[in-house]
């Protein structure tokens, strides 16, 4: 079965506020194997578990008709309430039950998601829907994330890391996927010509209040919150108080650059 974390509003809100879209370095690998891979041209894309749509923007600047899919509610109404341009729309499903017909999906994407899906029954539904030369493109951010600031990156990057140890203790298992890089969701997908690529590096800028509200963001987090919401919420104003002490500055607003690595299966059918 799928692994739903997303479902509430609030957190659904949180997400779609601090989420950010896919890097340039990501986008580019993307792009630069459908080059590679495709002569005709891509008719229809589908971005599953899609959440709150920043991926899904990302395609829809780019190609004819994109549709986004994720089983929370709350998720596709946020994306549905953000502007969005004509060629770009939005279901609720489950990953594992696609309302496409057979063949009919020139790429297939999934932005840091597929770990939460029902992965043997995910892949028979990529078999299905997507056409024959068709590309599919599944990837993640990881956990091997930084932080850049004057001459302090070091000791923010330490502070970002013990805050995401803590906040990680409340990890669901299919987290494992992610912290393997996908491996075993790459061996999964039932494509012989594929590769998997584990070192794509990105920046996005980011205030200090954007970098904890992307803690705020972790389904992790959400659990501690459930859990223990004093000490979850205390650990972040103790954070933000590191990060700005460190920095040297006052303002939560202040800019630096938010580093992570990423990981993409790439594949044609």
């Amino acid at each position: 079965m799928a692994t739903q974390l997303f479902e509430g509003k609030g957190h659904a809100a949180v997400y779609q506020k601090y989420r950010f879209a896919p890097g340039k370095e990501l986008q580019q690998t993307i792009l630069s194997y459908l080059k590679e891979k495709r002569t005709n041209p891509i008719e229809l894309v589908v971005d599953v578990g899609c959440g709150s749509g920043q991926g899904t923007l990302f395609l829809a600047e780019r190609f004819k008709k994109v549709v986004g899919v994720d089983i929370s509610e709350a998720q596709i109404q946020e994306a549905r309430d953000a502007p969005s341009p004509p060629n770009l729309s939005y279901l609720v499903c489950p990953a594992e039950e696609l309302p496409f017909e057979d063949g009919s999906v020139d790429l297939l994407t999934s932005f840091t998601a597929v770990h939460w899906f029902d992965i043997e029954k995910f892949m028979k539904e990529v078999n299905r829907v997507v056409k024959p030369r068709g590309c599919v493109a599944l990837s993640t951010c990881t956990a091997d994330m930084s932080l850049r600031y004057g001459h302090c990156s070091e000791e923010l990057t330490q502070i970002f890391r013990e805050t995401t140890d803590l906040i990680f203790k409340y990890s669901h298992n299919r987290l494992k996927h992610v912290l393997e890089d996908y491996k075993e969701i790459f061996e999964a997908l039932p494509f012989q010509d594929k590769k998997r690529i584990t070192d794509i590096f990105d920046k996005t800028p980011m205030t200090v209040a954007g970098v904890v509200g992307y803690f705020e963001s972790f389904s992790p987090y959400q659990a501690y919150m459930k859990d223990d919401p004093e000490a979850a919420k205390t650990l972040l104003q103790e954070t933000e108080k590191r990060f700005l002490d460190t920095m040297g500055v006052s303002s939560r607003e202040t800019p630096l650059e938010f580093w992570v690595r990423d990981v993409c299966i790439l594949g044609c059918k």
